[in-house]
Parts: C-alpha cells; structure tokens; sequence
C-alpha cells in the first residue's frame, strides 16, 4: 500500500509562497491606502487591520523559524533608535500618548520586516507595482470623477476636484505633497519592472504615464526636487555599475565628493533656487518653523521632548509652535528636525545612522550586482531622504514602511553580520589533538 500523503498543516499555510505574496499584497494596499481607509472606514477600523497582520505576520515568522536568523532578522539601528523613541515616555509631556504612537511606529516596522523575509527584491518590487497601479488608477478615477464629471469636491477624503484647472490633485492620499512623493516612488518602481520584464510593456507604459501625469498634476513644490536628487542618483548608480572593478572606488569617491558639493551650492545659492521653482512662500513657511523647532531643542538638546510621531497638537511643545505661527502643523515638515525636537540629538544621530548605513549598503550592493533590480532600494532610500527634508513621511506610515524594508533588503545583502556566519560556519571542528 501506499504511504498516505500528509495534510497540510497550518504552518505550512502559512509559510508557503502563494500566502507569502497574498500577505504583501495586503500590508502594502493597506499602509499605502491608510489615509483612504480611516476617512471612509473609520480610524478603529484601520488600527484593526495593521492588528491584525502583525498577528499574522508573526505567525508566518514562526513558521519559517528554520528559513531566519536571528542575528540578520532586523538591522541593528533600526533597534536602537526604536528602544530609544520606547526610552522616551519616560521623559515625555504626556507618557500614554508617546507608548501609542511608539507602538503604532514598531508595529509598522514589523510589517517591514516580515516582507523583507518573505519576499525578495525583485517579488517586492512587483507587489508594490501591482498596488501602486491600482491605487493610482483609484486616484486619477476620482479626480475625474469629482473635477471633471461631477465638478464638485469630495471633502471626506480630501479631494479639491481641480483636475480642470490642472491641480493641484490629492487623489486618495490626502495631500498633493503625498501624492506627488507617492508618484515618484510609483515610477521608481515603474522603471524596475519594465528594465527586469517582470510585467508587458504595454502594462508598464500605462504605469509610467499614470504615475508621471499625476506627479505633474499634484502641483508638488517637492516633487521637482525628489525628482532632480534621484535623476542624479539614476545616472551616478549607472555610471559606477559600467565602471570597471578596480576603478569603482577612486568613481564613488569622487560622487561622494560631488554630493557634498552639491550640498552646499543647494545650501549657498537656496534663494535662487526657490525663486525658480516658485516655491518661496511655502518654504518660507517651512524655515520659520524649523527655526522655531531649533530653539525649543535648546530646552531638552539631548533627549528631546518625548516621541510622538504626528504632532499631537494640545502637547507642548507642538501647540506652542502652532500657537505662535498662527498655524495647524501636524508635523515639522521635515524629518530630521522633526526627530530632533522629538528625540534630540541622541535621536538625530540614531536616525542618520540608520537610514545612512541603509543607504551604503544597497548603494555598494547595486553597484557591484549586475541584475537592474538592485537599484531599486538604494533609489527608494534616496527619494525617501530627499523627500526627508520637506516632510515627514519616513517617520510615519507609507514612508516609514518603506524606510525600514529598505534598510532590512540592504542589510541581508551586505552587513557585518554575513562575515560574522560566515566565519562561524567555515570554522572547522576542534580535533582531539588541538586540546
């Protein structure tokens, strides 16, 4: 007789490539639909999902218990800068609320890890293709919707319905400045999937049409700038990749040296150059509250005044900000400063080095892998830091999300900690003789 076959357990459910992929599909859609999600479901129901696929996402993680390893499973500033946002409540105005909004940042952060576990570079990239498509498509259909066919505004999810007069947009992401950021990841992605022919070209066309036409029209005074830092970035990652071997450190090098050149030129001549790209009352407003963000530091320089991610806007010092610019931020507008009024310099410097040791890696990855899809991660860090600077959507949702896949991709290609197993498991066993 033959030996009857074995059910399938849960775990193997669990830990099989079809649910690996639906698992993905699902946290992407929902992170990057939040805004969609909690304006037309409510707040409790979104909450409810990220629960859930937390609970799930651990259980997929037991299950390929053998596949891990403990020692690469999440990069190791990633842990510190989390322990040190956790090591806040006890220095923060309002405790309760920090521990919220801390568990809100780990919680996403899970999501991140798990994905970078299950799926590989190019799998993730076509998963957050496959999203990014259908949410885009949901925000041009709406725009139509409500600026073209019914001429009227749908205030409940942010929509303006200016599609007539060329925008700006929201689409179903709230903004015009979180559409545009969206856009520029969407074409990033785009781009990668249409140079590995992961999808046809027609669907890829479409894409790259869709995204670049609602960045257009979102209006975005950041999008250029996204745009410009992450052209360069595109033709500096190809020139090393055509360098030859021996020749691609004196090139990185000098890019390092023309990166901070560059810098400083931006920072020299920044007056000019908002006069060209139109956007000096926006960031007028901006340097006003970053220079009132740097003098409540002063108060609390190294461990700042406690996490909170979006502002709560009744805490000092957010409501004083508020108070004194006549305004309503929910955020500082730009990530750095923003970690530092939250989490000071301790913060600062976590923070750098997580995202700057995130970028290294997949950089050198990408440069010396021959397969196009390894520049999607240093890409997507480079669009995420610039866009750092005018916003604060890596400390948060969508853009934290794809901070910490990111570094969790870079950091299982090239870290310390593949030497560390690669030296333990080459170390032969210790003979008799050798006692």
């Amino acid at each position: 007789m033959s030996a009857k076959p074995r059910a399938a357990s849960i775990g193997d459910f669990l830990a099989s490539p079809g649910f690996a992929r639906a698992y993905s599909l699902t946290v992407l859609g929902s992170v990057f639909a939040s805004y969609l999600i909690e304006h037309t479901a409510g707040r409790v129901t979104y909450v409810t999902i990220i629960v859930g696929l937390c609970a799930i996402g651990i259980a997929v993680m037991v299950a390929r218990r053998r596949e891990l390893s403990i020692l690469r499973l999440m990069p190791t500033t990633l842990l510190l800068f989390l322990g040190w946002a956790l090591a806040s409540t006890y220095w923060s105005t309002d405790g309760t609320q920090t521990f919220v909004n801390w568990v809100s940042l780990a919680a996403i952060a899970l999501l991140a890890v798990v994905i970078g576990h299950i799926r590989d570079t190019l799998q993730t990239v076509r998963a957050l293709g496959d999203v990014l498509r259908v949410l885009l498509s949901l925000s041009l259909a709406t725009e139509v919707l409500s600026g073209v066919l019914l001429d009227t505004p749908f205030s409940f999810i942010g929509v303006q319905g200016n599609l007539a007069q060329l925008g700006p947009i929201q689409g179903i992401f709230g903004t015009r400045n979180m559409l545009g950021f969206v856009a520029v990841l969407a074409v990033i992605t785009f781009l990668i999937e249409y140079r590995t022919q992961s999808v046809r070209v027609g669907l890829s066309l479409y894409s790259v049409i869709l995204a670049g036409t609602l960045a257009a029209f979102s209006d975005s005074p950041t999008v250029f700038a996204i745009a410009i830092g992450t052209g360069a970035a595109v033709g500096a990652l190809a020139l090393v990749r055509h360098t030859r071997p021996e020749h691609r450190t004196a090139v990185q090098l000098s890019l390092g040296a023309a990166v901070v050149l560059a810098l400083l030129i931006g920072y020299f001549a920044r007056h000019p150059i908002i006069r060209f790209l139109g956007a000096g009352t926006d960031f007028s407003l901006r340097v006003d509250l970053w220079n009132l963000m740097v003098d409540l530091v002063r108060f609390h320089p190294v461990e700042g005044w406690g996490w909170f991610g979006p502002w709560a806007k009744t805490e000092f010092p957010f409501n004083a900000i508020n108070v004194q610019l006549d305004e309503t931020h929910a955020t500082g507008l730009n990530a750095y400063f923003d970690v530092l009024l939250q989490l000071g310099w301790v913060g600062v410097i976590l923070f750098a080095a997580f995202a700057g040791i995130a970028l290294v890696r997949a950089w050198m990855v990408a440069s010396e892998r021959r397969s196009v899809v390894y520049a999607w991660t240093p890409l997507i860090l480079v669009t995420l830091l610039i866009d750092s600077i005018f916003e604060s959507f890596t400390l948060t949702g969508l853009g934290w999300l794809m901070l910490v896949l990111c570094a969790v991709r870079a950091g299982q290609s090239r870290s310390w900690r593949e030497n560390l197993e690669t030296e333990t498991i080459s170390l032969p066993p210790a003979s008799s003789a050798s006692l």
